[in-house]
């Protein structure tokens, strides 16, 4: 599903039109961003998941076409752990 297909989805089930639910949509993204870029790093969405950020340490891995040794920088990530009622409506 495309950002697209989800601005539609949203439209259709709220009953708004595609321009409201692409503004309400884009102000979930935005609110999740700034949510992890704060100093917790961590928004929590009952029945649907966790997100938080986490640091990961310098480490070494290998280029897969050359085989060469590199080094991959130290960065923060995004971890997402998904919830329990997300977990049961994929199974």
């Amino acid at each position: 599903m495309t950002k697209a297909d989800l601005i539609d989805y949203m439209a259709e089930e709220a009953k708004i039109t595609k321009e409201k639910a692409g503004v309400a949509l884009n102000a979930l993204i935005e609110g999740v961003q700034e949510a992890l870029q704060a100093k917790d790093g961590k928004i929590q969405l009952t029945g649907f998941g966790t997100f938080s950020t986490v640091h990961r340490k310098e480490r070494k891995g290998r280029n897969p076409s050359t085989g060469e040794e590199i080094t991959i920088p130290a960065q923060n990530s995004v971890k997402f752990k998904p919830g329990k009622k997300l977990k049961e409506s994929v199974e």
